[in-house]
């Protein structure tokens, strides 16, 4: 059985409640109808739902109360000053850990699920990672960049020193020209177009001149076989030296700490010139190569034994 019933106002009397349905109940209320004034505690059925405002001040809201409705959450319409309308439309999903609600833009604004931590870039390497005070072009590679980022080389001290140019290969490589005059160490800072940035934990770039020879190319020197022989050469900033290519004469050797190449000759049959190459390094792995040469002459030799 079906019932209506239709009134202007119910009213009730001074402590006392009123009743409309039972628990299991349904009420319906039409499209259209307002229900205004006081807290409706049941299931409305109905396809659209208007909180108004009081006419004058309030704007309209929807109240979540606790369970024992000491304490709530509000969604409150605009005020009437910003003269919005728009409808928000929840996404088909729950979304990830971490996500947020983000609208599209429109009127009518279907949010979805967007990742609430900002994309910054990364830096897992440069190469190369000593360069002398001369342009040069350092590779960067990481992740998250975007076209065209600022690079900038930030020295222990502090000094900021922004790259010449920078190229951009693609969102994990970039091409950095630093010219940096003052020798140290650098950090390596990169901005891209939307404000992330990231520098590195590490001060990632040397600054430091090579290794500079100031003993000339060419003839050390020559020496009667058998004789004792120390000769030395020198290269500013090197730590340490070695042979890269052909020989020194036989009983002679290099002291790699020094540059000092010294002993006694031993083993020349005949007049003989050694060609050999030394390269200096320095303390961060920078090389210079100079060519060298000692001649051993065992005419000298030779013509004692044919005086005997």
């Amino acid at each position: 059985m079906v019932s209506t019933l239709k009134v202007n106002t119910i009213k009730k009397q001074s402590g006392s409640s009123i009743t409309i349905a039972e628990n299991g109940d349904t009420i319906a209320i039409t499209t259209g109808a307002t229900v205004s004034g006081g807290t409706v505690a049941s299931t409305i059925a109905s396809e659209s739902i208007t909180a108004k405002g009081d006419g004058s001040s309030a704007d309209g809201k929807i109240t979540l109360n606790c369970y024992v409705n000491t304490h709530g959450v509000s969604i409150q319409a605009p005020p009437h000053s910003s003269a919005q309308s728009y409808t928000l439309i929840l996404p088909q999903s729950v979304g990830t850990n971490g996500q947020v609600l983000a609208t599209n833009g429109n009127n009518t604004n279907q949010l979805s699920w967007v990742s609430a931590t900002e994309t910054k870039p990364t830096i897992t390497g440069i190469s190369p990672n000593v360069a002398e005070n001369t342009q040069t072009a350092i590779t960067i590679t990481g992740t998250n960049y975007v076209s065209v980022p600022i690079v900038e080389a930030i020295n222990s001290t502090g000094a900021i020193t922004s790259a010449d140019s920078v190229s951009f290969t693609s969102s994990t490589t970039l091409v950095a020209n630093f010219t940096l005059p003052v020798d140290g160490t650098y950090f390596i800072r990169i901005e891209n177009n939307d404000g992330n940035a990231v520098r590195s934990s590490s001060a990632l770039l040397t600054v430091s001149d090579a290794p500079a020879w100031q003993t000339a190319a060419g003839s050390l020197g020559s020496f009667a076989a058998g004789s004792s022989i120390s000769v030395t050469v020198n290269a500013t900033n090197a730590t340490s030296y070695g042979v890269t290519s052909g020989a020194l004469p036989g009983g002679l050797s290099l002291n790699t700490s020094t540059g000092a190449i010294t002993g006694t000759e031993s083993g020349a049959t005949q007049t003989t010139t050694y060609n050999f190459t030394i390269r200096a390094t320095d303390a961060q792995a920078q090389t210079a190569d100079r060519a060298f040469s000692i001649s051993i002459n065992t005419s000298i030799l030779n013509s004692v034994r044919f005086g005997q």
